[in-house]
């Protein structure tokens, strides 16, 4: 490629991720010269400056037209916008938690190894989200998972972080496998790599051999990634990761990296799998023919998730069942397959976003001030930090679906895309979702019933970091925010976005 070719793209488009990667670069070059008893904390606020830099990108590009660059390996369409806006808000929260985790086992000595690694870790899911060819979507899967596993590991003096690092690199290790085996075949059978040169090339498809491979394909691709968005019967790795990671790495595997597996997800099923005919031109969809299938995984994660969540006394243990649970959620919308799936799952994962986030901040500093992450430790949480308790309280309302939040609107919504087709409502997936919500509020009150009504072992007050509070506090205005006005994030998305109907041009 001549060097005037390459100056025509238009890389305007990719500077959220010229931002990140410029900051990386930087922040590697100030570790390996700054002195080991340089703080650490000061590369927090110059990635939290990055991605809200990137931020600002995102959103002065929301006018931009449909822009495909590197041969439409790369593309910026409304979809990338609006999933990158999710995984740059959540990374804020990561970065606020990671600036104030005080662990006493060794986490301080890498503390700038991580701002870095984790920055490493969003960037790939960007790719992914811009992605127009399996060969950059893999490249972005693989960015997000190598540094993720060692961001697992970084506690190096604990055992369960060991653990925890060990599993998640053999069960990461399996999935990729497992997907880029799916991969190969729909590579071999359309002759490209480009996603929409695949659509149109399946979307002809007549041969019934080809049909027999693409559904093997498409079995390999979603068990591969369902491994990466812990569905079951696939979660087999979250429950030790979750508790054995440090909290700020909890929290980002929880949100910013079960957000870009959906990103993934979407982008390869709706491109490759929607519009490839099961039998013949003019027959029904492979992906809609396949439809059952992932209404039984959904069930599934939402019931396994949920009420194993019931026996669970570590409060992160609990979190990543309950994490499990919110993926069924998001894969009932998935399974659906109508004009309410995108903005459903956007919605839903917002509101996770934040929700979550602000429950890991709240864990983070109940594990360093009691030195346990023991449910039957917030006992008497109300007597020490009255303020920070409630606000707890509202998070867990708004992740078990309480009226008047954020998280009940999300799964309002879901609830509803699951009725839009006439000729297919999902009437039994709708109803174990109901049913699977009341199993959660058991847990979520438990918490509760710890923290407001069992006597505390002392009533010590607790020394709350800034950075702590305004997670806490942004989170709690904006689950509430969301669950009473929700059409505020809703036009937003509609005015913006025009209902991702850019996704295939």
């Amino acid at each position: 490629m001549e060097l005037n070719d390459l100056l025509a793209y238009n890389w305007g488009v990719m500077m959220p991720e010229f931002i990140i990667l410029g900051t990386i670069a930087l922040l590697v070059l100030l570790d390996l010269f700054l002195s080991k008893e340089f703080d650490r904390k000061l590369f927090g606020w110059i990635a939290i400056a990055a991605l809200i830099s990137a931020g600002i990108s995102v959103l002065g590009m929301l006018d931009t037209p449909v822009t495909s660059i590197l041969d439409d390996t790369y593309r910026l369409d409304s979809f990338a916008k609006a999933f990158k806006m999710i995984l740059l808000a959540g990374s804020v929260f990561v970065m606020l938690l990671a600036m104030n985790y005080n662990p006493k086992d060794g986490f301080s000595e890498y503390r700038g190894e991580f701002f870095y690694l984790f920055l490493a870790a969003l960037l790939g899911g960007m790719i992914m989200s811009s992605s127009g060819d399996l060969i950059t979507l893999f490249v972005g899967l693989e960015l997000l998972s190598i540094p993720s596993y060692i961001l697992a590991g970084m506690r190096r003096n604990s055992l369960s972080s060991n653990e925890s690092a060990m599993k998640y690199v053999i069960n990461g290790g399996i999935s990729t496998a497992i997907t880029l085996f799916g991969l190969s075949y729909v590579y071999g059978l359309a002759g490209s790599t480009n996603l929409l040169t695949i659509a149109k090339t399946l979307s002809t498809n007549v041969d019934s051999q080809h049909t027999y491979l693409l559904g093997i394909a498409f079995f390999m691709i979603f068990v591969g990634i369902s491994f990466k968005l812990a569905a079951a019967p696939f979660h087999m790795w979250a429950p030790d990761v979750y508790q054995g990671a440090p909290t700020p790495v909890t929290a980002f595997l929880s949100v910013v990296s079960k957000a870009a597996g959906f990103i993934i997800l979407v982008r390869i099923m709706f491109t490759i799998f929607l519009l490839t005919a099961s039998d013949g031109p003019g027959s029904m969809p492979l992906l809609l023919k396949l439809q059952d299938y992932i209404a039984f995984l959904a069930a599934a994660t939402m019931i396994i998730g949920n009420v194993i969540a019931l026996r669970q006394r570590n409060i992160k243990r609990l979190f990543a069942y309950s994490s499990i649970a919110h993926a069924g959620y998001i894969l009932v919308a998935f399974t659906s397959l109508n004009y309410l799936t995108f903005d459903a799952i956007w919605f839903y994962l917002v509101a996770y976003l934040f929700m979550n986030m602000g429950a890991f901040a709240v864990i983070q500093l109940m594990s360093e001030t009691t030195g346990s992450e023991e449910i039957k430790d917030f006992a008497g949480f109300y007597k020490k930090a009255p303020v920070l308790a409630a606000a707890f309280g509202i998070l867990l309302l708004s992740l078990a679906g309480f009226p008047g939040t954020a998280g009940f609107i999300g799964k309002v919504n879901i609830f509803m895309s699951a009725f839009l087709d006439k000729d297919n409502p999902h009437y039994v997936l709708a109803s174990i979702m109901i049913a699977t919500t009341v199993v959660s509020y058991v847990y979520y009150f438990g918490i509760l019933t710890q923290m407001f009504f069992r006597p505390a072992a002392e009533s010590k007050s607790i020394k709350i970091p800034a950075g702590i509070i305004a997670t806490v506090g942004i989170a709690v205005a904006a689950s509430i925010l969301f669950g009473i006005m929700p059409n505020i994030a809703l036009d937003f998305l509609h005015s913006n976005f025009g209902g991702f109907v850019d996704f295939l041009e």
